[in-house]
């Protein structure tokens, strides 16, 4: 049936899926609005976790040895676990992703002056598309490394006042009136006032701050559209957001941990969620770094056991790399492998490549398609076309560095990469529940 012509019994079907799925998709765009920069995901996360019972620690403190649930925070990174009713040599169930989304970056000297603009140089960060975050209003958000005595601290930041943007050339001045090709050193930088008189970008920052520009150390700051995340469609079937890879995932992962922490469990679930996934991985807090080894290691130690409970109790887990998934676009529909259509409100997505892009095995995809089955959600099966290349994700790395059984799965999105994306707002409660399913296996 065409849309023009939906009957009333089916709109009124499609009301009510809506009202199953709006709390849901609510919350996913309070939990983007709320996380403009990784550390605001870490922080998100952290009081979502901090209200359902879980306490956080620090790495150079003793590690609990009671059991309870816990999480913890290294810069942009976060990793949480329930050890409640379970035993020190019990396997872990992780759920993994990253808090880092494709964006534009402030420079280290990031005062510049052209034509009689005041400019803020910006870099992209990752494989941003940059045409997307032309005209638009920015804010700014990160942190910054301030001197307090003798110590260094860090701050959180968030400017979500409108004082960039990014200025598309008029059409009127391209060669051919078709665009341009953006050069990211001399297109993508921000215009923040005009005069010949350069301003302080850092110093502005830190007065907004509450500190003194003196003070500042250093910075990991970054641009994030200001426009709202909204529930959108004529039928409020759709969630139009920035950064939905990956926090479609980090929000989805923690309404999965959450649920875990209060069903029985005969594993430790775990949510993993990394910094830097969409320039490598590589760094103190990234998926290649150590970070979710020592944690789980520590989990074990913790409570009496000993380096062999922690090598038993490895070799039984398995991990869930949470990444978002292509769907199928409507206008592009040859870029995509035509005996795989991806849909929009679909179910969660099983992404498998042949090369190893994605980590996913026959092992791996049945403890996945086990879990939607037993949470009662559709399960799509992505492959990517095999004359373009594939991306790939924190699956890889986990299971080279971890030696973990891994499985990599996503919710089906548009516009991957853009300043602004697109889901469907019945996938974020299929997505949570079949991640929920996946901690909590059933025996």
């Amino acid at each position: 049936m065409m849309r023009g012509m939906t009957s009333q019994t089916s709109r009124a079907a499609r009301a009510g899926a809506a009202s199953l799925t709006g709390a849901d998709a609510d919350g996913l765009c309070s939990f983007v609005d709320s996380s403009p920069s990784p550390f605001h995901v870490c922080a998100t996360v952290a009081t979502e976790l901090t209200a359902g019972g879980f306490v956080e620690v620090h790495e150079t403190q003793s590690w609990p040895a009671e059991p309870g649930r816990y999480f913890l925070v290294r810069g942009g990174s976060l990793i949480a676990w329930s050890t409640e009713g379970v035993g020190n040599t019990a396997p872990f169930r992780i759920v993994g992703g990253h808090t880092d989304s494709p964006n534009l970056r402030v420079k280290q000297h990031p005062d510049l002056t052209s034509a009689g603009w005041q400019m803020v140089g910006l870099e992209p960060y990752g494989g941003a598309w940059l045409n997307s975050w032309l005209d638009r209003d920015l804010g700014i958000s990160g942190r910054l490394s301030v001197r307090v005595g003798n110590t260094v601290e860090q701050k959180l930041v968030r400017i979500d006042d409108p004082i960039l943007r990014v200025p598309q050339l008029a059409i009127h001045l391209s060669e051919d009136r078709k665009g341009v090709t953006l050069d990211p050193q001399r297109h993508v930088n921000g215009i923040w006032g005009v005069g010949s008189k350069p301003k302080s970008f850092i110093g502005f920052v830190a007065e907004r701050a509450g500190v003194a520009a003196s003070s500042v150390l250093g910075w990991e700051l970054m641009t994030h559209d200001l426009a709202p995340s909204a529930v959108v469609g004529v039928d409020k079937e759709l969630v139009s957001a920035p950064r939905l890879d990956n926090q479609g995932t980090c929000y989805a992962g923690t309404q999965a941990l959450l649920a875990a922490a209060e069903s029985p469990v005969q594993q430790v679930p775990v949510l993993a969620l990394f910094d830097h996934e969409e320039v490598g991985s590589m760094s103190d807090r990234g998926a290649f770094s150590d970070l979710l080894n020592t944690v789980l290691e520590r989990i074990v130690l913790g409570r009496g056991g000993g380096r062999e409970e922690f090598l038993q109790a490895m070799a039984g887990s398995v991990c869930a790399s949470g990444d978002m998934a292509h769907a199928t676009h409507p206008n592009y529909p040859d870029r995509h492998e035509p005996a795989h259509r991806i849909e929009i409100n679909g179910g969660p997505v099983l992404k498998v490549n042949q090369n190893l892009r994605y980590a996913t095995d026959a092992a791996g995809a049945g403890e996945f398609a086990l879990a939607c089955d037993q949470a009662g959600v559709p399960m799509q099966r992505y492959v990517h076309r095999a004359d373009l290349p594939c991306g790939s994700t924190i699956g890889p790395i986990t299971a080279s560095r971890t030696g973990l059984s891994t499985v990599d799965v996503g919710a089906p999105q548009l516009a991957m990469h853009s300043a602004r994306e697109l889901m469907g707002a019945a996938d974020v409660r299929m997505y949570a529940d079949a991640l929920g399913a996946f901690l909590t296996p059933r025996s």
